[in-house]
């Protein structure tokens, strides 16, 4: 094979989007073709420099590369035998080249596709060829956001139609009313897993059909039922097409659940009475609820869902009450709406919430559906996301714990493998942080150059570092360190160059209470008080990502609770011995021991307060924590002159927190718990 044959290869798998050695190696080939294009392997494959595919030593790397990623395909991970998975997501977040996500459930969902290959599952995901997914974020004078939708060319991405024996697309059909959707589907490896995306941009479609997989969460609800439409019936329908075998549906979150209708079809046509088909149906589905927050559930009016799914109750043989029961609590209620979350708890064998506190406010909120059992016997279950440790490891981090904690990769679900970070000295430990720190500002002093939003870099190299970045929904509360801004600005004023904000993300075109919070922050990052030690970096995406909880000391996360299903950007930090100050949600009050981050307000509660009285206690938890724990440790230095209190802290954190809440553990959960047999049974 010759080395160009060996690049072909590599650039058309996204294994080179967690492997460095892969990324090194495409940025040899083009720098500015590779960066410009979001880091993308194949436009660095495209215009690569004639000397640098006739280097010798490029020659070498190509090779060692593609033996590596040789070795990680055709060894085995542990699971090959385990059941075949077919896993349905809206969104998936796999790298900044391939925008198909608008935040957390892409991210967790990219994760859990890398995470499925590592283990060698039998994995096959299907999604939605969003070729406007996340759109490009700028700004006017004013700080107003702004968005662009830059659409992905097939031509330039690893993706490849799905033909038929003579090289013609295989396409599936399904129905919007009375009106026919023709699907095709591109797909794309990642690692040993198969991600199918279903398109209807093409020309047997009328135009008002082709924008439908366009964008993500835009338009009416008529649109959005129709893409839930394409996902839930239109994926099964291509898996079929093309002959996948599947033991386990995964309908994550409330999306995809028609999958459960389109099964259901098949078992009633293959002769099964409604009884026998539902049951039949439960048997294969497993299913996954983010969301705490009611109004974020798809909802669909009873006359919406009948006009749409009219073809597909004609072909179950169902009238529209029996068909609207299946997402409805009461039956008998015509005028309550068709619910997804609905759909995908009666026709699964199995539920789960995504953190321990998820799972108990999922169990009070869908509690009344099972109003003959007790909260604590409504049947979801909790598996706590994690992250793909190889995914968000910076290349210095990765250096630094290959030479101090050994094949940490290979070996990262043994608590020895991660106790060994108590063997480095403080020295090498507290220069490991200054290290990726520095890395970060200079990351920060490049971006800002080329920014629509004017911002002027002053940040220290020697600062506590806090970061926050992630989409800026108004629960999540933003501005919240800001509630008091001569409060903030005495902090500045005190510890003078020694404390730096960092903030990053997106709010939805449609949120103009987001939108407001990130021109309150630019506003304030304008004040003398906080100039050039306050920056917002615009176009958040998962490179920026990457960079912030990679080079951050505190990792800032305050939303409303319990509105936080998981999140997942806070357990990216302990890899790189950062450390989380955040409210007792999501995930955070099953990692918080008191030794290895702050808490922000009282114990994790799913109760609901209001918010105004919520939001004045926790921001003033947020500044005692500062003012009397998180800056004082910080500064305070031995002899040495490093931070002996600050660095246990980091070990601690890198100790506890980095293995529990990886998505190595995460998918073995699945695997143990949802995957492999039934467990406890869904009404």
């Amino acid at each position: 094979m010759t080395p160009q044959d060996q690049l072909n290869e590599l650039s058309k798998n996204l294994w080179w989007s967690w492997n460095p050695d892969a990324l090194t190696l495409f940025t040899r080939l083009n720098r500015h073709a590779f960066q410009s294009s979001r880091n993308n392997p194949l436009m660095a494959l495209k215009y690569a420099k004639r000397d640098a595919l006739e280097d010798p030593y490029v020659i070498e790397q190509i090779d060692s590369v593609y033996r590596k990623f040789r070795r990680y395909m055709d060894e085995p991970g542990g699971q090959e035998a385990g059941p075949r998975v077919s896993y349905f997501c809206m969104e998936y977040g796999l790298h900044e080249s391939m925008p198909l996500y608008s935040g957390g459930l892409g991210i967790l969902a990219g994760d859990h596709v890398k995470a499925a290959s590592d283990v060698g599952l039998p994995f096959t995901a299907v999604g939605l060829f969003i070729r406007e997914g996340y759109f490009r974020q700028y700004f006017d004078e004013q700080g107003r956001q702004h968005d662009d939708y830059p659409a992905i060319d097939v031509t330039n991405h690893a993706v490849e139609l799905v033909t038929d024996e003579n090289g013609r697309a295989i396409v599936v059909t399904v129905h919007s009313g009375d009106e026919p959707i023709h699907l095709r589907a591109f797909r794309l490896q990642v690692g040993k897993s198969t991600l199918y995306l279903l398109d209807s941009d093409f020309s047997e479609n009328p135009y008002w059909i082709r924008f439908l997989t366009r964008r993500l969460y835009q338009g009416d609800r008529i649109t959005r039922l129709q893409q839930e439409i394409i996902l839930g019936i239109g994926g099964l329908r291509i898996l079929k097409a093309l002959g996948v075998e599947t033991d386990v549906y995964h309908m994550n979150e409330g999306h995809c659940a028609f999958l459960s209708l389109e099964l259901l079809n098949d078992a009633l046509a293959s002769g099964m009475n409604l009884e026998r088909a539902s049951k039949h149906v439960r048997e294969q589905c497993v299913f996954t609820t983010h969301t705490p927050v009611p109004a974020g559930h798809d909802r669909f009016a009873p006359e919406q869902f009948n006009w749409a799914m009219s073809t597909m109750r004609r072909e179950l043989g169902m009238d529209e009450r029996t068909m609207l029961s299946f997402g409805r609590v009461n039956a008998d209620d015509d005028a309550e709406e068709f619910t997804m979350t609905i759909l995908g708890l009666k026709l699964a064998r199995a539920a789960n919430g995504v953190s321990k506190l998820n799972g108990e406010v999922a169990r009070r909120q869908w509690h009344h559906l099972y109003s003959d059992r007790s909260v604590d016997e409504v049947p979801i279950s909790h598996i706590t996301n994690g992250i793909h440790l190889p995914t968000w490891a910076s290349p210095a981090s990765r250096t630094f714990l290959r030479v101090n904690l050994g094949s940490w990769t290979n070996d990262r679900e043994k608590q020895s493998t991660w106790d060994r970070i108590d063997e480095v000295s403080d020295a090498n430990l507290w220069e490991y942080r200054r290290k990726l720190r520095q890395n970060l500002i200079d990351f920060v002093n490049r971006q800002v150059q080329h920014q629509t939003l004017p911002q002027k870099s002053l940040l220290n190299p020697r600062a506590l570092t806090i970061g926050f970045a992630r989409r800026f929904a108004t629960y999540k509360r933003a501005p919240l360190l800001f509630s008091d801004v001569d409060r903030v600005a005495d902090l500045f004023s005190k510890y003078e160059r020694n404390i730096q904000v960092i903030y990053a993300g997106k709010a939805h075109p449609k949120d103009e209470g987001g939108q407001a919070f990130i021109q309150q922050i630019y506003e304030l990052s304008q004040r003398a008080e906080f100039k050039g030690r306050l920056i917002f970096l615009e176009n958040y995406n998962m490179e920026i990502g990457r960079m912030l909880v990679s080079g951050c000391d505190v990792w800032l996360n305050n939303p409303r609770r319990p509105y936080e299903a998981s999140g997942t950007s806070g357990q990216k930090i302990a890899l790189h011995g950062g450390l989380n100050l955040s409210i007792l949600d999501g995930w955070w009050p099953e990692g918080y021991d008191g030794s290895n981050g702050w808490a922000i307000g009282h114990e994790a509660s799913h109760e609901i307060k209001d918010p105004e009285i919520q939001d004045a206690e926790d921001a003033e938890f947020l500044y005692r924590t500062l003012e009397s724990e998180v800056l004082p440790l910080f500064n305070k230095r031995g002899e040495d002159g490093l931070p002996k209190e600050w660095i246990s802290m980091i070990r601690s954190s890198i100790r506890s927190l980095t293995y529990q809440f990886s998505a190595h553990r995460m998918i073995l959960d699945y695997v143990n718990d949802m995957y492999r047999e039934p467990v406890g049974e869904v009404v």
